[in-house]
């Protein structure tokens, strides 16, 4: 296991060979993480009061419902085609404000909303699209003052959204009794944008470097002479016999070919070259999407197989919610002690989920589906720490807003193809379980395909560790030959 901890942390040096910044883990890094915290208690746990809060004005229309909720997610995830440069050009302190004022605007919208359009600009646009941004931006705020301690500190920052979740919906139910669904709405418009106290504390101890956007139009409109001589893209080879003055210059480029490169700089494309990339960020969408499938279905499936009545339905739920808040403080002090790399943690995490579904399949007893309850809360919450942190640990730190923006960008295209066809395969079935064994299907999937590539570069790591030990232990021997 010793030889995995270097795949906790991104690499040592960058692609120049400059030594990565050295973090003060803890210090004004704790205000940071407190600040987050208020940010996802007061905007990310609005997701959760959906239903409370609009159940009233959509009378019971479910797929106008399901509608509103599936286009914020996708434009939730979709928000990261724009949050790499955005990182890259302002601060994750900016990005964040941003994002809390977004929510804040839609929410208001929604208050005066008057036909099903208007929550679908408000709610789903608009608050889905804050809500992107302040995920990446706050995680990267975070990313800059933790190395060892950062599970730890993500955790604590999303026991804020726990928090959120627990106490917001006592306040939406208070003002719906005593105010009506206009001041409800009204009230969580105006708590969003509390996350703006939050914003103000997120000051990065070593910002990204600034992506130029100015610059790279002021290269566009030069000529061809100047871009010939001043673009670091172009390379002109000189042989060794011939003199420079018969060396012609490389062609232009076109403007196409030019954009497409700034393009790929700006988003960091070229992380899309590496197949573990690609296996991390399509695994972590998987897992995701059943995530969000199984939230849905939960509630379903207790009341309607297990026969279950509504209170005991709300307490399993709140199971869930309990046991994956307690481990989001508790989890990463264990991980971080024992210095588990993310990524395993977070493949342990798909193996308890997929147990989990397989046994709620297979029996419906009360005490099974409390333990299961417990289990399912625990390694939801080893998926949602490690989801960013795994990033982090695969991506240096001048790819990590791309890499982030790339992996929001693969859960929404998949929760819009595979969320789907669960969404359908429960409804042609007419059957939860079997919902829940395609479920568990993904789960496995992943689980099968992550487990190999991580053993074999386990075995690579030591191999490589090993060799380096042998020549250290050799060379002081050599060294006492030549002086006797």
């Amino acid at each position: 296991m010793s030889d995995l901890i270097s795949s906790r942390n991104p690499e040592s040096t960058d692609m120049d060979g400059q030594a990565n910044r050295v973090v003060p883990d803890g210090g004004y890094g704790w205000v940071v993480v407190a600040a987050v915290a208020l940010i996802n208690m007061t905007n990310q746990s609005i997701l959760s009061v959906f239903g409370q809060l609009f159940a009233g004005e959509l009378q019971g229309d479910t797929f106008t419902a399901a509608l509103i909720t599936n286009l914020n997610s996708l434009a939730l995830n979709f928000s990261g085609l724009f949050i790499g440069p955005a990182i890259k050009s302002f601060k994750p302190r900016n990005v964040a404000a941003t994002g809390c004022v977004l929510v804040s605007l839609g929410l208001t919208l929604c208050a005066f909303a008057t036909q099903s359009w208007h929550f679908i600009v408000g709610y789903s646009l608009f608050v889905g699209f804050g809500l992107g941004l302040i995920s990446p931006s706050t995680f990267m705020a975070i990313n800059s003052y933790f190395s060892s301690k950062r599970g730890r500190a993500v955790g604590v920052s999303l026991a804020g959204a726990g928090m959120g979740q627990v106490l917001i919906p006592h306040l939406v139910r208070y003002f719906l009794e005593n105010h009506g669904f206009r001041y409800a709405v009204l009230a969580m418009s105006c708590l969003s944008l509390l996350g703006l106290i939050g914003a103000v504390f997120l000051k990065p101890l070593n910002p990204p470097a600034k992506h130029n956007n100015r610059r790279h139009i002021r290269l566009l409109a030069e000529g061809d002479v100047d871009k010939t001589q001043s673009s670091p893209l172009q390379v002109v080879i000189v042989s060794s016999n011939q003199s420079k003055s018969e060396v012609s210059p490389p062609k232009a480029d076109t403007l196409c070919s030019r954009m497409a490169q700034r393009l790929v700089q700006a988003m960091d494309l070229e992380l899309l070259k590496d197949l573990v990339f690609w296996s991390i960020i399509v695994g972590m969408a998987l897992v995701y999407t059943a995530t969000i499938n199984f939230t849905m279905i939960f509630p379903g499936f207790l009341g309607q197989t297990a026969k279950l009545n509504s209170q005991l339905v709300a307490f399993c739920m709140s199971v869930v919610a309990g046991a994956d808040i307690v481990c989001r403080l508790l989890l990463p002090i264990i991980t971080d002690h024992l210095r588990i790399p993310y990524r395993v943690v977070f493949l342990i995490g798909i193996a308890g989920l997929f147990v989990a579904r397989c046994v709620l399949a297979e029996s419906q007893s009360l005490p099974v589906i409390i333990s299961m309850s417990v289990l399912t809360g625990m390694m939801k919450s080893a998926t949602v720490i490690n989801n960013n942190l795994t990033i982090s640990a695969h991506c240096r730190s001048d790819k990590l807003a791309g890499g982030l923006g790339l992996s929001m960008m693969s859960k929404g295209l998949i929760v819009i193809t595979v969320g789907q066809l669960l969404g359908w395969v429960r409804d042609y079935a007419d059957s939860y379980i079997i919902c829940l064994y395609v479920q568990g299907a993904i789960l496995l999937l992943v689980v099968l395909v992550w487990t190999p590539e991580i053993f074999y570069r386990h075995r690579r790591q030591r191999r490589a560790t090993k060799s380096i030990e042998t020549q250290s232990m050799d060379a002081p021997e050599e060294v006492t030959k030549l002086n006797s």
